[in-house]
């Protein structure tokens, strides 16, 4: 009963919402784009985004907040979260911000501690209750309470990893680069590149309670480097981005674990060039699965999926218009997906064919300064 109606809370927000229904609903959409602020960037940009165009116009921005690199959007899409990705643990932290349905601009409401340096990842659970967030230079997860008007209350449990692999450059200690919440809201599920493992921790929605004790641990091929996750529309498959291999891994889940099924490489056959795999979607009509390279590649590699099995089979890969694609994503309409180069300073548009999944060029182009992560919400 639990999971049903969570399922339905994702439903009603959207989350899980076929493409063709979202493209009933709305064209617009406000974009949000979280940066490093090391250079020209002040913040966090606000555009708006037309689904049938692929244009977008910039609206505004949130200045004066320290490097927010990676954002999450609360479930009634009311609020906005973002790490500010400081190394210092005693400054890096996590902010809140209102959105304004009527011009999308962002209100800075406070900030929290991370709980440790250099938090890279947020995300929030199904209810809106809970805020997690990936400490990737202290090697730890951490879980803060959502109060009152969507401000965030102090860490609540914070967990340290432990171990290494056999990289010794970028594994010789835990480096927490991702917490990733299943879609039956039960676990909280963890990528970690140093100690090259996947871990979950029960979830109780109810309580707002991260269990401390690990219910399930991945351990992945040797110096793989585990990065990013994303789970199917339907919840039953998932699948996991490494970066120091350039592999992807597809899952199985049965509402406890992930059970490895299939690792595949996102390499050109016989590269023997530098390898950073960074991040992985999934279009929203559960077809295709994309993963993004940097590095000498720079490129959005895309694979089919089965909708029975989950298997993957790759069909092409496009350059992602510029350098250091540390993010991507597709419009929830699946029409377009848009590719954040870092170190070009550029957001690149592209269009989707739907029935293929490959990419084509639009001419459409964003400049801002050091994109590193890119969300979306209707326009009311």
């Amino acid at each position: 009963m639990k999971r049903i109606l969570l399922l339905c809370v994702f439903l009603i927000g959207g989350l899980l919402l076929p493409s063709d229904s979202v493209s009933q609903t709305s064209s617009q959409f406000y974009l949000f784009v979280g940066t490093y602020t090391s250079e020209a960037s002040e913040g966090i940009y606000v555009y708006q985004f037309d689904a049938e165009t692929g244009e977008a116009e910039y609206l505004s921005k949130a200045a004066g907040v320290a490097n927010p690199s990676y954002l999450a959007l609360s479930p009634d899409q009311k609020y906005l979260y973002a790490v500010n990705e400081i190394g210092d643990p005693d400054k890096a932290s996590v902010s809140s911000f209102s959105i304004d349905e009527d011009s999308g601009s962002l209100t800075f409401l406070n900030k929290q501690l991370s709980g440790g340096g250099a938090p890279c990842y947020i995300s929030v659970d199904a209810t809106g209750e809970a805020v997690f967030v990936a400490n990737y230079a202290g090697g730890s997860l951490a879980m803060l309470p959502v109060g009152k008007g969507g401000k965030l209350e102090k860490v609540k449990t914070t967990i340290q990893h432990k171990g290494s692999g056999i990289n010794t450059a970028r594994q010789a200690a835990p480096h927490v680069h991702c917490t990733y919440i299943s879609p039956d809201n039960d676990r909280l599920f963890v990528a970690d590149l140093g100690s090259n493992t996947i871990t979950g921790y029960a979830f109780d929605a109810e309580e707002v309670m991260l269990d401390a004790t690990a219910s399930s641990v991945y351990e992945a091929t040797p110096g793989a480097g585990p990065r990013h996750l994303t789970f199917h529309p339907n919840g039953e498959f998932a699948y996991l981005i490494n970066e120091l291999n350039g592999t992807v891994v597809a899952f199985t889940y049965d509402g406890e674990r992930l059970s490895k099924m299939q690792q595949l490489s996102t390499l050109p056959e016989e590269y023997d060039g530098p390898i950073s795999g960074a991040d992985i979607h999934i279009s929203p009509d559960g077809k295709f699965l994309y993963a993004s390279n940097r590095e000498d590649l720079n490129n959005i590699v895309i694979y089919s999926i089965s909708q029975e099995s989950g298997m993957l089979s790759k069909v092409g890969q496009h350059t992602s218009g510029g350098e250091h694609p540390r993010n991507f994503m597709i419009d929830p309409t699946g029409t377009y997906l848009l590719a954040a180069n870092r170190d070009t300073d550029n957001i690149v548009v592209f269009k989707r064919d739907k029935t293929t999944g490959l990419l084509s060029e639009t001419g459409i182009e964003l400049k801002v300064s050091m994109p590193v992560c890119l969300k979306m919400m209707p326009v009311n």
